[in-house]
């Protein structure tokens, strides 16, 4: 008679890091038209009307404003895109990144 032996298996699971968050942020200046920003606003994070003008006002109140979270390529990437808008219109619009806390 043989004796059977068992064997346990052993499943080992990685666990994928979440990407680190980046905020966009909207710098605010004297030269860019309000309706100019909410444009960009709009077409570049896609928000609704009423939040773009709330992120420009309180960019114009407080100086900056954040205006979304991405992972940091997407962060930067429309951050990129948004500045050189204001840029190909002549605008000194500016919009940064830094890391989420």
């Amino acid at each position: 008679m043989t004796q059977a032996t068992t064997r346990k298996r052993v499943k080992t699971r990685t666990e994928t890091e979440r990407p680190k968050l980046h905020k966009v942020i909207l710098v605010n200046d004297d030269f860019t038209p309000r309706e100019f920003v909410v444009q960009v606003l709009k077409a570049e994070f896609r928000t609704t009307e009423e939040e773009a003008y709330r992120i420009m006002i309180t960019a114009h109140q407080r100086g900056v404003c954040m205006v979304a979270v991405f992972t940091r390529d997407i962060a930067e990437t429309k951050a990129t895109r948004a500045t050189d808008a204001g840029k190909a219109a002549g605008y000194p619009l500016l919009f940064t990144t830094e890391p989420e806390e």
